[in-house]
């Protein structure tokens, strides 16, 4: 969602979303990995940098099945926002887990 539509979204819900100052910061993520059980899915958001070993977890979101689905809903929904404002996002080349493996 976007971020008026998430204070439309609380406004409705009567929730007062709290922000600290370094979850405001946000963590850049240029790899997710998705894992599941019956009852909730594992979301890992990781900073893999070019020819290094290494990569680091930035986030961890564990949720429903439910909710998973909702959040899938709402990126579909915002890529193509996006891409109706910006032109279509191109995912050819590597991925930055290829470009380590160079």
């Amino acid at each position: 969602m976007s971020d008026k539509n998430e204070k439309v979204a609380a406004r409705k819900l009567n929730l007062q979303i709290q922000l600290d100052e370094e979850m405001a910061q946000g963590a850049y993520a240029n790899l997710a990995m998705v894992n599941h059980t019956e009852s909730e899915f594992t979301l890992d958001f990781i900073y893999v940098q070019p020819q290094q070993p290494k990569a680091k977890v930035r986030a961890r979101v564990i949720t429903s099945p439910k909710h998973t689905k909702r959040l899938l809903e709402a990126l579909k929904e915002n890529v193509a926002k996006y891409e109706d404002r910006f032109g279509v996002i191109d995912v050819s080349g590597p991925a930055p887990q290829d470009e380590f493996l160079h």
